[in-house]
């Protein structure tokens, strides 16, 4: 099935085909000599034989005489946390190597990690403030730059509003970046502020935080390793996070484990399956039921763990009761048989987890996907225990931490919400009065409900006023950090693009918004604000297994560019709330220090137990990395002994209770002060007379052997608890409680003194309570999991048994799926389009692709944007593997020029594309549309252009895993 590109060097072009300065092309020769290769040196992928092993290039030889300083810091592309160990001389960054020490990585690198070094030396990057003026880029001060933009933002919110300034942010972040953007937000007065993980893993959050209480990865990449079965469904971690890979296949070696890989496409992860599955795409719903019904049919679900730990079984059954092997063949693909050996391993074979990305979740049902892979761990037992767990892979360097530190429409930090309790928490947190908080804001409305999704930016643009739950249409947008071309529906982007007031980018390089945003006819109003990256500033990142590591500044910001904290710093200053915003966070020659903010963060993250990993406490970890256990993640010796590595969250209480972090959520086998607990209380104690807490199952050394309550001063005086209190920590309470008749109510997770946490700790008991986790989320459109059919499916039969969500409105304007599904059935569209479509990831590019694809080393590996085709499709069509094909979208005509790799890797009726690519729209090329040098590499079309309407209610997720087109010979 899988191909080795050695077999095909036909069909890659030489890279003469790619544009180099303006002055003139590059040719292949050329691109060699100024890489600093020996010409052959490093040859195109297609002739470059698969064992071939050449001598890094290292910078320049350090000055004689000169010191050479070792730094650390993480790379910069996927969630996996590998730490990059640079040699600094003089300033300048000469050598790079893997680090050794890491628990993560281990001195591996992947493409992307080993090409880091070129971010910070790469000659693509914006190098100083530019504008479009009358269709061309000027060259502009930074100072000017600030004003020009704050101005007009100020003339924009005068006339339309807070709400009409859409603040777009970025996973890239630091956590420390993520954050301070939130409060911007905040301090702006709007909740349309929102990141990659809107199109990524917000259905995750959604759908495991209303399962068992936190929306995170429930173990680590390292525990993956006690795993005896091994279920990777809508993930491909081999290329989307290919370190990962090495715990993933060790473990499957030492442990003779069951790797079974459910995907449509045979990807190069399927590749090490000892089972693989192909199912249709959209149907995961129906695998996972059908795999509960044979473990319920043949007695494989854990009695003991769904009666002690687990509600709502009795209810969740009768969906599953629907789902016989016929019916999952029928819709989903898969032989009855199959499935039933897969799910024996996957209830018999224990310790077993479930490994997923955005397979699963960019869907319309993705909240739903999600709450049933959960609920098929809760059947198994299989969830906090080492081995176990969902183990759900995070995009981008910093997505979960720039999540979890709220840079997102639906609240404040730290997952507080958007109520009043919540503003008045950060408002003490912050310092000011909750009533300036309230008078930015439009009206009370708006302040305390959701944000409108980075998803729909472009219908907030366009839509009528009169459609759109705010006082204006979004006019202006500051986007720090995001790629446009990731995000669905291309031809609408652009139209939105040509509307709007204002454009301002703000990245190291020019992205799409600039490319496009030129192309769509604007010739003024658009600003681009070169930022450093994440090696050129410092501050915390957390990998997917909710590590958080410190990094160091590694050199200083290149050519004029600036991090983000400045930036931000700057332009609070302009629009007139900098003084309030960094009342406690010292600014140092214009830029607020990291470490202060992280201390910020760290007095209001009771709710997520942010509050232990201090500043100090993340940077012994990285500086004694050597000391932690390669499976456990626990230091075993040094000074930070006991702890786990990166403190995974929750840490509770302040940095010197010194917790050492939780490697495995809701595990009760440990003591809750070594990182045990159970399942969070946050959906109340009882619901219809049924009792929500744990019954006889509870964290190891517990004074309380049952279920409880999350803890308040309440309960805290209900267990005569109060008592260990301190006078200074039940002063910080009262205060915060306002009225003798409030105080009683202050909570866990609003206690600014840790003191109602401390004492929890102290009687072995976790802060949030012990309650079971449910299967039944009464909050959600599907309380339980319903299959329901993409909006473009070619499965018409289905959609009268299986249709899509009605029409809504949600997030301030309307989600007319069921409209659009309906249309394309009395169109006809599966019958014009027939071919499904899906995305994903390439091992050489990462996320909207602008930075890797403007990187020399990885732009050589991969130069060409394609589709895969299945032989049989290809052949039907005219096909030729290599050929230039068109691909056409099921709306608005649109269409995408790419080329064709013929290839089994698809089933028949099924196509495949990365999403990485941009530049072309089409079948334009764009390169005249970027600044001068500033171009990428490669350029090629957006797979996105092609990808259609489709939203999760719950989160506003897009749909770019399944829609339909037609491919023919260009």
């Amino acid at each position: 099935m899988l191909i080795k590109r050695t077999e095909r060097p036909a069909r890659r072009d030489p890279l003469s085909a790619l544009s180099g300065p303006p002055e003139g092309t590059l040719n292949r020769r050329a691109f060699l000599r100024r890489s600093g290769l020996a010409a052959g040196g490093l040859a195109t992928i297609g002739a470059l034989p698969l064992a071939s092993m050449r001598q890094a290039e290292a910078g320049p030889p350090p000055v004689p005489g000169a010191s050479v300083e070792i730094r650390k810091s993480m790379c910069t592309h996927c969630s996996v946390g590998c730490t990059v160990t640079a040699e600094v001389s003089n300033g300048v960054w000469i050598g790079q190597e893997p680090s050794w020490d890491s628990p993560i990585n281990r001195g591996s690198h992947c493409a992307k990690g080993a090409a880091v070094r070129e971010l910070v030396v790469g000659e693509r990057r914006l190098k100083y403030p530019t504008k479009l003026v009358d269709g061309q880029w000027t060259r502009i001060s930074w100072a000017d730059a600030i004003n020009e933009i704050g101005d007009r933002i100020l003339e924009i919110r005068e006339k339309s509003g807070p709400d009409s300034v859409y603040w777009l942010g970025s996973a890239k972040f630091s956590n420390e970046g993520a954050y301070l953007f939130r409060k911007f937000a905040a301090f702006w007065g709007t909740n349309n502020c929102d990141h990659q993980a809107r199109i990524c893993h917000s259905t995750t959050v959604t759908g495991v935080a209303n399962t068992w209480g936190f929306g995170a990865m429930t173990n680590s990449l390292n525990d993956i390793r006690n795993a005896k079965t091994l279920v990777i469904m809508g993930g491909n971690p081999a290329e989307a996070h290919p370190v990962s890979l090495q715990h993933l296949l060790e473990g499957k070696e030492l442990n003779r484990a069951n790797f079974i890989v459910v995907d449509p496409r045979m990807t190069r992860t399927a590749a090490h399956a000892t089972e693989y599955v192909r199912i249709r795409p959209g149907t995961d719903i129906p695998v996972l039921m059908g795999m509960m019904w044979h473990i319920f049919q043949n007695g494989w679900e854990d009695k003991e763990f769904i009666a002690q730990r687990v509600y709502g079984f009795e209810e969740t059954r009768k969906e599953i009761d629907k789902w016989t092997p016929e019916e999952v063949e029928r819709v989903s693909g898969v032989p009855g048989e199959q499935l039933r050996r897969v799910a024996e391993m996957f209830a018999t074979q224990k310790p077993a987890t479930l490994i997923w990305a955005m397979g699963q979740t960019q869907h319309t049902i993705g909240t739903a996907n999600v709450r049933a892979s959960c609920i098929a761990l809760l059947a198994t037992g299989n969830v906090g225990k080492p081995g176990a767990g969902a183990n759900i892979f995070r995009g981008h360097d910093n997505v979960q931490g720039a999540t979890d530190v709220g840079l997102d429409v639906v609240t404040l930090p730290f997952y507080y919400g958007l109520t009043e309790p919540a503003w008045r928490h950060w408002g003490r947190v912050w310092e000011v009065d909750y009533d300036y908080l309230a008078s930015r804001f439009d009206s009370k409305k708006v302040m305390e409900g959701p944000g409108i999704p980075l998803t729909r930016w472009f219908d907030a643009v366009l839509l009528p006023k009169d459609q759109i739950d705010q006082k204006d249409n979004v006019r202006a947008m500051f986007v720090q950090g995001h790629a446009s071309n990731s995000i669905t529906r291309v031809p609408e982007s652009m139209k939105g693009l040509a509307k709007l007031d204002l454009l301002v980018v703000a990245d190291p390089h020019p992205t799409t918004w600039a490319s496009l945003a030129a192309e769509s006819g604007r010739k003024d109003n658009v600003y681009l604000l070169p930022i450093c990256t994440q090696f050129e500033t410092s501050g915390s990142r957390v990998a997917t297994n909710r590590s958080l590591q410190w990094g160091e500044q590694i050199v200083k910001p290149a050519f004029e560019s600036k991090d983000d904290y400045e930036v931000m710093y700057l332009l609070a200053q302009k629009l007139g709330f900098a003084d309030p915003m960094f009342k406690n966070i010292q600014v140092e020659n214009g830029r607020p220090l990291p470490e202060d903010i992280l201390r910020e963060m760290n007095r209001g993250s009771w709710s997520t137990g942010y509050t232990g990993q201090s500043p100090e406490r993340l940077k012994l970890h990285m500086a004694n990395q050597k000391d932690f256990d390669l499976v456990t993640l626990r230091a075993k010796d040094g000074p930070c002994k006991g702890d786990y590595y990166g403190l995974p969250w929750p840490c509770w209480g302040k940095p010197e209770l010194k917790h050492p972090g939780t490697p495995i959520l809701y595990n009760t086998g440990l003591p809750v002060m070594d990182g045990g607990s159970g399942f969070r209380a946050r959906f109340g104690v009882e619901y219809k007379g049924a009792n929500l807490l744990a019954e006889g199952a509870y964290p190891a050394g517990s004074e309380i052997q049952d279920g409880y309550p999350e803890f308040t001063l309440g309960v805290l005086k209900k267990l005569g608890w109060d008592k260990d209190l301190t006078a200074e920590e039940m002063a910080a309470i009262e205060a915060i409680g306002g009225s003798a008749d409030k105080i009683d109510a202050v909570s866990w997770s609003t206690d600014l003194s840790g003191g109602i946490q401390r004492v929890a700790l102290q009687h072995g008991c976790a802060p949030y309570g012990n309650a079971k986790a449910r299967t039944v989320a009464w909050n959600l459109p599907d309380p339980t999991p319903t299959h329901r059919e993409p909006i473009y499916t070619p499965r018409v039969d289905l959609v009268a048994q299986y249709p899509t969500y009605p029409d809504a409105k949600q997030f301030r304007i309307p989600n007319i799926g069921f409209s659009m599904q309906k249309a394309a059935i009395d169109k006809g569209v599966a019958k014009d389009f027939p071919l499904i479509v899906s995305s994903g990831r390439l091992v050489e590019y990462e996320g909207g692709g602008e930075e890797t694809r403007s990187n020399k080393w990885l732009a050589e590996l991969q130069q060409d944007m394609f589709i895969e085709i299945n032989v049989a499709d290809a052949a039907a069509r005219g096909i030729k593997d290599g050929g230039w094909v068109w691909v056409m979208g099921a709306e608005n005509g649109s269409k995408a020029k790419m080329k064709a790799l013929v290839t089994e890797r698809v089933g028949k009726g099924v196509a495949w594309m990365p999403y990485h690519f941009g530049g072309w729209f089409e079948g334009r090329d764009l390169r005249s549309r970027y600044p001068q040098g500033a171009d990428p590499y490669v350029l090629g079309e957006s797979a996105n252009t092609i990808f259609t309407y489709g939203y999760d209610p719950a989160t506003g997720m897009q749909e770019p895993k399944v829609s339909l087109c037609q491919i023919k010979a260009a």
